[in-house]
């Protein structure tokens, strides 16, 4: 693909133009991305049995997303909306890696929709992009957007450790091997991570290469991908932090298990341990910290326990109501974002590509950007008060999963429409009223509801996304 460095990004303001912008001007970035994080599992998110004080820290210190939304409901295609800053239904990306290779036959009336199982190479990613103007790309964690011929290597990062096609670890326990799933016929592992010990948590030892990644590249700029496993199932945590919250366990609570909120504490901690590393070098103010999730919080039982809730969001991973795609998002960008800022604007996985781009002084590649759906947020995080020139926000999940039947959403402004592909019947909520979406207006709205599902339908159209289709 032809790499223009000087083409022009019609979506994006930017903030300096990559010929005037030195590598001592650009700005290092570190992208937190948890996996399977609720919008309410967040200390400042309203979390009760979580304690989560870095996180907060970092919310008090730069500005928090109320209406941040990940572009899909579960992993995979939400990760290639960050890399590539497109739809997952225009990249035809819209399960998982693993189930998009190998679908499982389906249970319903419907056959799911035939996905990609990896994100092509054709698409400039963000990490091309940055390391095209001099950053050192860094990939530590989860990756789970293909096979190796797709690993973050073949994708921009000068390295890559831990990044798999694998979506979850057998273990968060050293040494992080073993076999997989409810049949046990995979093995399983986390790679680039030798000479462990026992009782090292995959947290923890995940921060210590990324600190020691941040070592070697501190003297130039460097991009630093965070790829958290946790808080994914397996849910489990150290066991001393276990009994810590299972005595701060009350009936009054929304979250209950005290495993998961143990993971919490082990993410928050190494948040920290990141910041305090970026202190310790120098670096803490040329360096912008995004932290988010890449879909919902879990909301079945894992072993017998129900790993979270949303509340007062409805339902969680897998689904378009709130619960499955809402997400927390926190942006620090020292001398630009106001301490304790706040922003309602619907934002999106899609617009970390056009924004950190801006934030680094580059435009990309001209043919790449004529598709990116993302927005440039850099003037809102300028101005907190400022707004997006956005009204709707679409996702398309064409498949089944145990909380969600084939559906396609749209969120246009405060109001909220689903279409469900089985039956088609639609649903309409107003979220500036209902958060919980609780009362559906299809029946009492129609227009409404029609002129709302005509968008979607345009946009569906647009992108060309795949649909289910009947089973004979």
């Amino acid at each position: 693909m032809f790499r223009s460095a000087i083409g022009f990004l019609l979506c994006l303001t930017f903030v300096l133009p990559v010929d005037v912008m030195a590598d001592e001007t650009r700005p290092n970035i570190v992208l937190i991305l948890v996996d399977d994080l609720g919008w309410a599992d967040v200390g400042c998110y309203g979390a009760d049995l979580h304690e989560t004080p870095n996180i907060d820290r970092l919310a008090e210190q730069g500005m928090r997303f109320t209406d941040a939304y990940a572009a899909a409901a579960i992993c995979s295609p939400t990760r290639a909306s960050i890399m590539s800053g497109k739809w997952p239904a225009r990249l035809n990306f819209t399960i998982w890696h693993e189930y998009a290779k190998d679908p499982p036959p389906s249970k319903g009336p419907l056959n799911p929709a035939v996905s990609e199982d990896h994100l092509p190479l054709e698409e400039y990613t963000l990490a091309e992009a940055l390391k095209d103007v001099g950053y050192t790309t860094l990939h530590v964690g989860k990756w789970h957007l293909g096979e190796a011929a797709y690993s973050p290597e073949a994708h921009g990062f000068d390295v890559n450790i831990g990044g798999t096609h694998w979506g979850a670890p057998t273990t968060f326990h050293w040494p992080y091997n073993g076999l997989f799933g409810s049949s046990q016929n995979e093995w399983r592992y986390i790679p680039d991570l030798p000479f462990g010990h026992e009782g090292e948590y995959l947290t923890d030892r995940l921060t210590d290469e990324a600190i020691r990644l941040i070592d070697r590249a501190k003297d130039r700029p460097f991009y630093l991908n965070m790829w958290y496993h946790t808080v994914h199932t397996p849910i489990e945590a150290k066991a001393d932090n276990v009994e810590q919250f299972n005595a701060r366990l009350k009936d009054e609570y929304h979250h209950q298990n005290a495993t998961y909120a143990a993971m919490m504490h082990s993410l928050d901690e190494n948040v920290g341990r990141i910041r305090r590393t970026l202190d310790r070098l120098g670096l803490a103010d040329n360096t912008i910290i995004v932290f988010t999730s890449d879909n919902g919080g879990h909301v079945r039982e894992y072993r017998g326990q129900v790993v979270t809730n949303n509340h007062p969001l409805r339902n969680g991973k897998g689904s378009l109501y709130e619960g499955g795609i809402r997400v927390p998002w926190i942006v620090y960008w020292p001398r630009v974002t106001r301490a304790g800022s706040e922003s309602s604007e619907m934002v999106c996985t899609t617009d970390l590509y056009p924004t950190l781009l801006s934030v680094a002084g580059t435009e990309g590649d001209a043919d790449h950007n004529r598709h990116v759906d993302g927005i440039n947020l850099t003037g809102l995080l300028r101005d907190p008060n400022s707004s997006l020139d956005r009204e709707t926000l679409f996702f398309h999940y064409p498949h089944y999963y145990p909380t969600t039947t084939p559906v396609s959403a749209i969120r246009d402004g405060d109001w909220k429409l689903l279409e469900y592909f089985e039956d088609g019947h639609l649903e309409l909520y107003n979220l500036a009223d209902d958060l919980g979406e609780e009362h559906d207006l299809a029946s009492t709205m129609p227009e409404k509801a029609q002129a709302v599902h005509q968008k979607l339908l345009d946009w569906r159209a647009e992108v060309d996304a795949r649909l289910p289709t009947r089973r004979e």
